[in-house]
């Protein structure tokens, strides 16, 4: 097969372009979903606030980015023992940093007598023995940089209808270089310290959204309460678009879980084989019972079932089997999305009981989803291991040492920016709205 050859497979390519369009198509999926649910008057503050994560992130992902990320060599390395035959274990990884790989540059160096280095093919996800899957590097990168777009976006749904839009800009480059890049290595690099401990997450449980909840609710300790929450008055002003929102978040979360083969090991290429149809399969389960199953437990729980409680389960199932989507089976799927729906609807309901302000649910969904089917995994796992408590207590630790280190750097980091520049907007630009307060427009002009 052309991978097994180290050249391209053109099947595997095809279907990682798809998917990295299919995961930026996500972002306006975001923007309706999280913009139906605030009020009309902050509604087009609402869509910048998660769109203008793709030009500030991808320009810091091309800069360095994807070099913190996923570069080979180590910034920051240490040994990690010796293996039970004598012979030293693949050091454990922190930082990845490659001088060639700042503003990309290295895949710009064209070669006379190989392929240019914009060409070369990755390796498969293996630490020892790694073989070419016939994917190239620089599409690789993008595919990645999609992910890294999507992460801090999700958090701004915790703090809407009162950030500044300024203090958001700012807020987003920092975050995206000290807490992604280096958890992302952690996780996703084949030399990161938690993948070499043995961290299963396949698309982004704990690197997407267990970053993203955990940070979200840093920010919930210092940002004050929309002016006059609790209140009646903080209803959703279109939850059509947030059906619609889910409906192309779900599209979009095919190429997010199913892309995510990209990283397989050699001994499951291609990259667009089984274990994308594995992937491919569960989401679609997960994601449709898992509606249901909030939609029941809802209707069960307030005597009536709500389109924005479909909605809201939808997303709930599609975090919870996105660190499980290639890693179990079609029947544990079901399971995982009935789990995610419920305990999803549950986390929701105590937030009146915790007393913080997460507008539109992010910790209950994306947080509390994301540690779920981090922990699930580890339970029904079928490849590349079998699960069992050795690999929960795994799963355990990864959750652990990423949601402290997102949730410390995020509460510093915020208190930085609030103290000097300000996080928050006051009680007059909230009654005016953000729309015309932060941006001068309006999104409806009634006669």
């Amino acid at each position: 097969m052309p991978h097994l050859a180290g050249t391209y497979d053109t099947g595997s390519i095809a279907w990682i372009m798809v998917s990295a369009a299919l995961v930026f198509l996500m972002m306006p999926g975001l923007a309706l979903f999280y913009g139906g649910m605030v009020r009309a008057k902050n509604v087009l503050n609402m869509f910048l606030l998660v769109m203008v994560c793709v030009p500030l992130v991808a320009v810091e992902w091309v800069a360095y980015g994807y070099n913190m990320a996923f570069a080979v060599p180590s910034a920051i390395a240490f040994d990690a023992g010796k293996n039970p035959d004598g012979t030293d274990k693949p050091k454990h990884s922190y930082l990845g940093w490659d001088p060639d790989l700042v503003f990309m540059m290295s895949f710009a160096e064209l070669t006379v007598d190989g392929p240019n280095a914009y060409e070369r093919i990755i390796t498969s996800g293996d630490t020892v023995e790694a073989a070419p899957n016939g994917v190239p590097e620089l599409l690789f990168a993008i595919y990645q940089m999609m992910f890294a777009i999507i992460t801090p976006a999700l958090i701004v749904g915790a703090v809407a209808e009162r950030v500044k839009f300024s203090a958001w800009c700012v807020f987003t480059l920092l975050w995206a270089t000290i807490v992604y890049n280096p958890v992302c290595h952690w996780v996703w690099n084949v030399n990161g310290w938690l993948f070499q401990k043995g961290v299963l997450d396949f698309a982004g449980g704990t690197v997407v959204h267990v970053l993203a909840g955990v940070s979200a609710l840093a920010l919930l300790l210092i940002l004050p309460k929309r002016h006059g929450y609790p209140g009646a008055q903080f209803i959703p002003h279109s939850v059509g678009w947030t059906l619609i929102g889910a409906a192309i978040l779900m599209v979009g979360w095919f190429g997010f879980n199913a892309g995510s083969s990209i990283a397989v090991g050699k001994d499951f290429l291609p990259v667009a084989g089984a274990v994308a149809v594995l992937a491919f399969a569960n989401t679609a389960l997960a994601g449709s019972v898992a509606a249901g199953a909030w939609m029941c437990v809802e209707w069960w729980k307030v005597g009536r079932p709500t389109t924005l409680g479909f909605a809201s389960g939808m997303v709930a199932g599609l975090v919870a089997i996105t660190p499980c989507a290639g890693h179990v089976s079609p029947v544990a799927a079901v399971i995982i999305g009935i789990l995610g729906g419920i305990v999803c609807f549950l986390a929701v309901q105590a937030k009146p009981f915790l007393g913080y302000d997460d507008s539109l649910d992010v910790v209950g969904v994306h947080g509390v989803g994301g540690v779920l089917g981090g922990l699930l995994v580890g339970v029904f796992a079928i490849r590349p291991v079998l699960g069992g408590i050795d690999q929960l207590l795994i799963q355990v630790q990864g959750l652990l040492w990423t949601g402290a280190y997102a949730f410390i750097c995020t509460l510093i980091l915020g208190l930085l920016i609030d103290r000097t520049m300000g996080f928050s907007v006051g009680e007059d630009s909230q009654s005016r709205g953000l729309d015309i307060a932060e941006h001068g427009e309006a999104a409806y002009h009634l006669n």
